[in-house]
């Protein structure tokens, strides 16, 4: 049986799941009892599940990151919850040199089932140390699995496939998915961590993308359909491990690739999709490989800036009509965008 549910009740659902099926589930943050309950993902659980298993936490994010790898190695299946990706950088040691490493270290003997969600992406003026999207630091990490899924099934299956994994898993929400609706099974299932989906087939051009800008991908695609030009759009879905064999086969198909990030491009998951192709199979490419991501400055805080700064669908439009070796001027490319900047669509109302 599937309904509609916007992608925070998806997430929700989840975990309600996975607490229900299993008693060594709990989930703690800061702001995970609150009234807006982390974008509406976590409300309700509290009541349902008591003051054990759904807990607020201090700003201490590296002590309780640590409290949390010591119970899941003593057998709990902790979800640590941060408002944002920027807030995670205070436990980067307890994540990088402790979770992502027992397993290494002890040959096999000891596992951290660790879950970590942070959310990424821009709104509502966020600025610097508010809206970073830092998803390849982590995917550089031997021992974590990274995660970023842009539609409600997806967020709901690999949510559970995470905190059933025996391995610390990054799970990345983009603040701007939260409110898009989708078909979602009401029953458990999982999604498999580390393989990617062909969302949109084409012949022409290979879009390479994951979370909120496999939406701005779509949009592209949309129009340039109108102009002849047919794109096969890749949702990642799993940063690390990557599912290179689904955009290696696209590419073999198509001759061209367009890799659209949800980052900056210096060191980024990008540059890993580009060379690996080239790595691979470079004879397959019709033209050099292009990347889209943000300029290599912080992220802004004005509405003035931000208009300049994140990639939208115009973007990938000029960029793939060069790949394509078609000429457009910006004029005849439409904004694609209904609303304020600072938000995704008129739709969206945040909670903040």
């Amino acid at each position: 049986m599937t309904r509609e549910l916007h992608l925070y009740e998806a997430i929700r659902e989840a975990i309600d799941q996975c607490m229900q099926d299993d008693p060594s589930v709990y989930i703690f943050g800061l702001g995970v009892p609150d009234p807006k309950g982390i974008f509406g993902t976590t409300l309700g659980l509290q009541q349902k599940f008591g003051r054990d298993r759904v807990m607020d936490m201090p700003c201490a994010e590296n002590a309780m990151t640590g409290v949390a790898i010591g119970s899941a190695l003593v057998g709990l299946r902790p979800i640590i919850t941060h408002q944002r990706v920027d807030f995670a950088l205070l436990s980067m040691d307890q994540i990088v040199n402790q979770a992502a490493k027992w397993h290494y270290m002890f040959s096999g003997q000891k596992s951290v089932p660790l879950v970590i969600r942070m959310i990424i992406g821009r709104g509502w003026g966020q600025g610097p140390q508010h809206a970073q999207s830092l998803e390849s630091w982590f995917a550089h990490i031997p021992g974590l699995k990274v995660v970023a899924p842009t539609t409600p099934y997806d967020a709901k299956g690999l949510l559970i496939a995470s905190v059933r994994d025996n391995n610390p898993v990054i799970f990345f929400e983009h603040r701007w998915l939260h409110n898009i609706s989708g078909d979602v099974p009401k029953e458990s299932y999982t999604v498999p961590i580390g393989k990617g989906k062909i969302v949109l087939e084409g012949t022409d051009v290979t879009i390479v993308t994951f979370s909120y800008m496999v939406l701005e991908s779509m949009k592209a695609a949309e129009f340039l359909k109108e102009r002849g030009i047919h794109c096969e759009i890749i949702d990642l879905r799993t940063l690390r491990p990557l599912d290179t064999e689904i955009f290696l086969s696209s590419v073999q198909k198509t001759g061209r690739l367009v890799v659209v990030d949800n980052d900056w491009k210096t060191g980024g998951i990008g540059a890993e999709i580009v060379s690996t192709v080239v790595e691979n199979n470079i004879q397959c490419l019709k033209e050099p490989p292009q990347r889209i991501g943000f300029p290599e400055c912080p992220s802004p805080t004005s509405p003035a800036l931000s208009v300049i700064y994140y990639p939208r669908a115009k973007d990938i439009v000029k960029v793939i009509m060069h790949v394509m070796r078609r000429e457009i001027s910006d004029s005849e490319i439409p904004s694609m965008h209904a609303g304020p900047l600072d938000i995704p669509d008129i739709s969206f109302t945040g909670p903040f």
